[in-house]
């Protein structure tokens, strides 16, 4: 995991998941987490083979840009009007606290899970592509966004 002052080494992605959740989300809050949920799962399955191969993994680092998502899952925020949520998401909290997953918030621009979800004109993915494609001219290193509270 980097330290908040250096920059995010990008590796390369081993699973990339794209479904349809099944349930309407009653707010952001909700869909991320669900977004989260679905992915989790998946890099569980992961560890899991990994783990049986002799290969034990580290805390999965997650990135999230949803700062309600985040508290959530870590325990930092009161979940009183949560009850609503769909429950199997709070499985989440049960991989956070076993050290199976670390959730961390990150910004839109060191979001790397961003801009695949958003609708974008043709222009603006020419300079994106070196990020989601492998391309001679690829950064290694993703930069960090500024804090709200500098911007």
């Amino acid at each position: 995991m980097p330290k908040e002052s250096e920059p995010i080494f990008l590796n390369n992605n081993i699973a990339v998941t794209c479904a349809i959740t099944k349930i309407v989300a009653a707010s952001a809050a909700e869909a991320e987490l669900g977004a989260l949920f679905i992915n989790a799962k998946e890099a569980k399955i992961i560890r899991i083979l990994l783990a049986e191969l002799g290969h034990l993994q580290p805390p999965t680092p997650i990135h999230v840009n949803n700062t309600t998502a985040v508290g959530i899952v870590n325990n930092t925020i009161k979940r009183e009007r949560s009850g609503s949520m769909e429950m199997r998401y709070f499985w989440l909290l049960d991989q956070e606290a076993q050290k199976y997953m670390d959730v961390r918030h990150h910004p839109g621009r060191e979001h790397m899970g961003d801009y695949p979800s958003k609708h974008h004109i043709w222009k603006g993915h020419l300079d994106v592509w070196p990020y989601y494609i492998h391309m001679p001219n690829s950064p290694t290193h993703l930069t960090r966004a500024s804090k709200p509270s500098l911007r």
